[in-house]
């Protein structure tokens, strides 16, 4: 489903993140917009206090956060699996935050009758997002945006989807618990929101390859989580 070393799991998203393909990676551009003062050079001060100094005016300034991870779809017993764990009805909205190709929110369309967006920062990904909608037969009930995650709103979602990072769940934490209504169900393929936030529910099983996988779910309480 909103990019890293390829062993970790979904892509640059939707928010910057993206998954299915959407972790914490911080951009920083250098900012030099100052000359260092002449009389710097005259002042008799200790050479650390001057390297100090010299530091402050040429540190790269950190612009806001965006996710980035590595693009690593949820398989379709994985998806199958998550919309399960989140009990999806017709009447639900689900966002899937990093979104990839689409997977989440179309499945959640064609077999229950969801509503479903995705949120991608990644233009091809929405674009192969929309084109698997059309081809699923669920376009109206589906939409695409290129989104960062970290400043999208997503406020009206009756379930939250995500296959992130650890870290990406992090950041993401307070905006979910900032934005979201309770009784919200947040469903987490493969990471935890922290030791902060416990899953109320932890379901493990193994794919028919194999694999073994986690989901994690948490039903909002209404409780801002930092």
């Amino acid at each position: 489903m909103a990019e890293c070393p390829t062993a970790l799991p979904r892509a640059a998203a939707a928010t910057g993140f993206s998954p299915h393909g959407h972790a914490a990676e911080v951009e920083a551009r250098s900012r030099f917009g100052r000359e260092w003062p002449d009389a710097v050079t005259t002042m008799r001060i200790p050479t650390l206090t001057c390297c100090f100094a010299l530091s402050l005016l040429l540190a790269p300034s950190v612009p806001a956060l965006q996710v980035r991870v590595p693009y690593v779809p949820s398989p379709a017993e994985v998806v199958d699996r998550m919309l399960t764990v989140a009990a999806i009805t017709k009447d639900d909205v689900v966002y899937d935050l990093g979104s990839g190709d689409g997977r989440i929110p179309i499945a959640a369309a064609k077999k229950y009758g969801a509503r479903g967006v995705g949120l991608d920062i990644n233009p091809d990904r929405i674009t192969e997002s929309r084109a698997n909608a059309k081809a699923a037969g669920v376009e109206p009930l589906v939409e695409f945006r290129e989104q960062d995650v970290m400043t999208a709103d997503f406020s009206e979602a009756t379930v939250v989807t995500l296959y992130l990072l650890a870290s990406a769940n992090a950041q993401l934490r307070p905006i979910i618990t900032k934005q979201v209504r309770p009784g919200t169900r947040i469903v987490s393929h493969a990471f935890s929101m922290g030791p902060t936030w416990p899953a109320d529910t932890v379901d493990q099983f193994k794919t028919a390859t194999g694999d073994e996988i986690t989901i994690y779910l948490w039903k909002f309480d209404g409780k801002f989580r930092p």
